[in-house]
């Protein structure tokens, strides 16, 4: 088929707005709750509480914020309430996912810690439980683990708990990807002893920001919400004894998000209709698609990636911020075929540069596993058995345009272009 550059952009994930939202944002204006209060924050805490199976969320700025609350207080309760000047964290290793944003591991440094990087596992692109097992022997002194859900794709929780559990370790669960994903039939956010999820612009639920901490402990709930307003004590004037954050979502966000939880499930059979039609439309070329189809799990469909196979990888090199590559017939990588996206006014991104490989944490310690089951840290080896599994699947995968307004004959032409480059 004749592709032609497509009129209108097709993105890799936009909001999705239904006109309840609309209804929402104009009753806080009407009631002039246009601040960090009103029924709009209450409704939602309540209705995402509901849906997650918690006994209690607390609406936040962002998701970020939710995060860097729920390490904080995870700190606190580890190690005590710091001294003035210092975080909950303050010379404190904590096991992070590798292959993630670096929201999700930056909050450790906002509370003073040293971001422990755990490599990735093929069969859900998340944390490796064995890696993880490796890293308590390599530090048996950590007592923190941050894990995230990548993509929507629940990661191996069952592992992943039993571990910690026998280290007596704590999980922050970000589960900011996978809202609405399930694990044995229970939701995402709910499997650490702090969890968090984010409505920013690009997520399954938007409300442009935002986020929310998860918790079934009412005392936890409490805290985060002093944290979030400044730490203010019930006294009739300013009264603060501890440090506190300007974090509390505002009204007019939660009016959007509001509006837009009838509307998870719709979006998830969506997402997943994406995620099928690439699939089947890219069942004869080299590639596989993230993982998806897995026997514990129901993902939340959230971006369809791609994987291509060692084999028919063409030559690349990737630099701190350029990219170059040599065109080979019946061969492409991900900077080929981004290229190619936006030559035809649609929108793809590179899967997450691992964590250990970016400038800021180059010097971290990163841990993974080889076949033998021996563990190394730092310095990037892909050697016979010894696999950095996070830089493998950045080398050889990209996220494709996973909006689910994007048009069946938009996502035809996408797989056409994609296609193409394996052709050329």
């Amino acid at each position: 088929m004749e592709i032609k550059p497509f009129e209108q952009k097709v993105w890799l994930a936009t909001p999705t707005m239904h006109g309840d939202e609309m209804k929402y944002i104009q009753e806080a204006f009407d009631t002039n709750w246009i601040t960090t209060a009103g029924t709009n924050i209450n409704a939602s805490e309540k209705q995402v509480a509901e849906m997650i199976g918690c006994k209690d969320a607390v609406g936040l700025s962002c998701g970020t914020a939710a995060l860097h609350l729920a390490i904080k207080l995870a700190g606190e309760r580890l190690y005590g309430q710091p001294k003035a000047g210092h975080g909950s964290l303050e010379g404190k290793r904590v096991f992070c996912t590798d292959m993630t944003f670096d929201a999700t591991v930056n909050p450790v440094a906002y509370e003073g810690g040293e971001a422990v990087f755990i490599d990735t596992e093929y069969d859900t692109w998340n944390m490796d439980p064995k890696a993880l097992e490796k890293a308590f022997e390599i530090f048996p002194e950590v007592k923190l683990v941050v894990l995230a859900h990548l993509y929507g794709t629940p990661g191996k929780v069952d592992e992943l708990r039993a571990i910690c559990d026998k280290h007596g370790a704590l999980i922050v669960e970000d589960a900011a990807e996978s809202f609405g994903a399930t694990y044995k039939g229970k939701q995402t956010g709910i499997f650490g002893d702090y969890g968090i999820i984010s409505f920013n612009g690009n997520k399954i639920i938007t409300g442009s920001s935002g986020g929310m901490f998860l918790t079934n402990n009412l005392e936890d709930a409490h805290k985060v919400r002093k944290w979030s307003t400044q730490a203010r004590e019930n006294a009739p004037w300013y009264q603060h004894e501890e440090l506190g954050y300007n974090y509390r979502m505002s009204n007019v966000i939660a009016g959007i998000i509001r509006g837009q939880l009838p509307h998870l499930r719709e979006h998830i059979a969506q997402k997943k209709e994406i995620y099928m039609r690439y699939k089947e439309g890219f069942k004869d070329l080299p590639v596989q698609m993230n993982p998806m189809d897995l026997t514990n799990s129901e993902p939340n469909y959230w971006l369809s990636c791609m994987i291509i196979d060692k084999d028919a990888m063409c030559r690349q090199v990737r630099g701190e911020q350029k990219a170059l590559y040599v065109p080979e017939k019946g061969k492409s990588c991900p900077t080929q075929i981004l290229e190619e996206l936006v030559k035809y006014n649609a929108e793809g991104r590179p899967i997450w540069k691992p964590m250990h490989m970016q400038p800021i944490y180059r010097m971290n310690p990163f841990i993974t596993v080889n076949g033998s089951g021996r563990a190394r840290s730092n310095a990037y080896i892909d050697e016979g058995a010894v696999m950095d599994v996070g830089a493998d699947i950045f080398e050889r995968g990209l996220c494709l345009p996973s909006d689910n307004k994007m048009t069946k004959e938009q996502q035809d032409g996408v797989i056409e272009i994609i296609r193409n480059c394996f052709r050329a």
